[in-house]
């Protein structure tokens, strides 16, 4: 059973170089306001098999892309089944915890994603673009991804072997991301020009867009975690997904103001509770 404090491992890299973003400032942020709930301690995720047995429950941040400790991450989440450790978020995640594949599941079942495709033979399922993006199965951070044009898209599908994703370029007006603890919304960010992916503002969230977010937080099962739904608005004024984040997703919590964060840290701490009491 938990302590009265109780001890919570908090699996972070401080020092990861994320593009337009700085890790170490919202993990500083968070943790300084989780210690007035939790005894508390920072981790690299290579080193985070080895300590978890010493805690209540591990979180999860902002530990950088799988794909730089691949191997550590395995192990912790092998080691982590193997004791029965309360991880947050949970290890269940259908998104990107378990690599891009669900965003052909997605596409085959109909829901509003950009379409995507992983085979040559498979290309004519897309709308026709001038260019198309080409991105790793198991990427992340945009971490090799590529933009080809029409003419090459065949070839550098045929190159990928089944390992790289195929989706149309969209001209998109921008994107927004929506927020979730658990499965209750928290806010929403938009960034107003394309270019500037992480310069984000607050963003009014319609019904219809968080009932767009919402069936998808429905869809990844997750009960207990922190998760960021990416969308970009079609040429068609419609919402497309763009990713489901339900590993370490990135919070921007630079950008709320004060008593936005306040509500946020509020949320994050009664969730961990129910967490641990269940």
């Amino acid at each position: 059973m938990p302590s009265e404090r109780p001890r919570i491992l908090y699996v972070t890299d401080l020092a990861y170089p994320a593009r337009g973003r700085r890790y170490c400032d919202e993990d500083i942020f968070l943790t300084s306001r989780l210690r007035e709930d939790f005894d508390l301690a920072l981790c690299h995720p290579a080193e985070a098999a080895g300590l978890l047995d010493a805690f209540d429950a591990v979180v999860v941040r902002n530990s950088g892309p799988v794909l730089a400790h691949r191997a550590a991450y395995d192990a912790f989440r092998e080691r982590a089944a193997e004791c029965g450790a309360r991880v947050y978020n949970q290890l269940t995640g259908r998104a990107d915890m378990a690599g891009k594949q669900y965003l052909l599941e997605l596409t085959a079942a109909g829901h509003p994603v950009i379409p995507t495709v992983d085979r040559p033979e498979d290309l004519h399922r897309l709308p026709a673009a001038d260019q198309y993006v080409v991105k790793p199965k198991l990427g992340a951070d945009s971490i090799g991804l590529r933009i080809v044009p029409a003419d090459r898209v065949r070839e550098t599908a045929s190159a990928g072997a089944g390992d790289v994703l195929v989706q149309p370029r969209i001209d998109f007006a921008y994107e927004v991301s929506f927020y979730f603890v658990d499965h209750d919304f928290q806010y929403a960010l938009y960034a107003p020009d394309p270019d500037r992916r992480w310069q984000l503002e607050p963003y009014d969230a319609t019904d219809e867009d968080l009932a767009f977010a919402r069936r998808f937080i429905e869809w990844n099962g997750i009960d207990h975690g922190i998760q960021r739904v990416d969308a970009c608005r079609a040429p068609g004024g419609e919402l497309l997904l763009v990713e489901l984040e339900d590993l370490n997703p990135y919070l921007s919590l630079d950008a709320l103001d004060e008593t936005a964060r306040d509500a946020f840290v509020t949320a994050v701490r009664g969730s961990l509770r129910r967490f641990l009491a269940a």
